[in-house]
């Protein structure tokens, strides 16, 4: 999915709060409220095995304290930094969450 210009975004925006407003008075069921939510999602990165390593420097942890912190396996992190393999699913949105609010995040 690529990368929403900021007219998108604030479309996206206009029109959840619109949503909102539909289903606070009534006129959109719950399910229909789910799908306006689902829309306004912003989709997880990928991350390349440079940013993973850049990830990992900023906070200046070894490749052992970063796994830990992931829930993943040190030799899991040392792929990723060579690129043999690339972080999916759970793994990217706790990247994401570091690189956006910092390593006290997910302490």
């Amino acid at each position: 999915m690529a990368k929403q210009s900021q007219n998108e975004k604030d479309i996206l925006l206009a029109v959840h709060e619109t949503a909102l407003d539909l289903y606070g008075a009534g006129f959109i069921d719950k399910k229909k409220m789910l799908k306006y939510d689902a829309l306004c999602i912003e989709a997880v990165p990928t991350y390349d095995a440079v940013q993973v390593r850049e990830l990992r420097d900023r906070y200046k942890l070894s490749q052992s304290v970063f796994a830990s912190l992931l829930n993943t396996s040190p030799s899991t992190i040392k792929k990723w930094e060579v690129g043999e393999k690339h972080p999916s699913g759970p793994s990217r949105k706790l990247l994401n969450i570091l690189e956006r609010k910092g390593l006290e995040a997910l302490i």
